[in-house]
């Protein structure tokens, strides 16, 4: 197991990544997996033979549905209703986050659901305490 002390924190580098609108995670060397947001080691085998790496910020909005109201959390408030969905990175791994670029209405997202599966872009979203993820549908 590598010394864990000589090591950057993977979430604080995530969290700086997001604030300068690059996208983190980790690849292991074992396997191949991706796992995202990154941590110390890999999400699919467990293996701690993980390397930083910069994901493109292409992926696939599988499904979408709006946010509870109130908000889930207060960082949340100003944006509120937002919808939020599935995503499949074009890397793999699949994330929850905050979907732009929709409307909150059934409508929308009864328009959303049957153009099926669409493609999104990240973009991060500078909330009051910090940057959030975010992807937005891309035509």
């Amino acid at each position: 197991m590598p010394n864990v002390a000589e090591q950057p924190s993977a979430i604080r580098s995530y969290y700086e990544g997001l604030a300068e609108g690059v996208f983190r995670a980790v690849t292991c060397q074992a396997c191949g997996g991706y796992t995202f947001p990154p941590t110390g080691c890999c999400e699919h085998c467990g293996s701690w033979d993980v390397t930083p790496v910069e994901l493109s910020g292409d992926a696939t909005l599988l499904l979408a549905s709006h946010n509870i109201s109130p908000a889930c959390h207060p960082r949340f408030e100003k944006i509120a209703p937002y919808v939020y969905g599935h995503i499949r990175l074009k890397e793999g791994p699949i994330v929850q986050a905050i979907v732009l670029g929709v409307d909150p209405t059934p409508q929308a997202l009864q328009a959303l659901f049957e153009r099926g599966p669409v493609p999104a872009k990240a973009e991060t979203l500078q909330m009051d305490d910090l940057p959030v993820l975010a992807y937005r549908i891309v035509g």
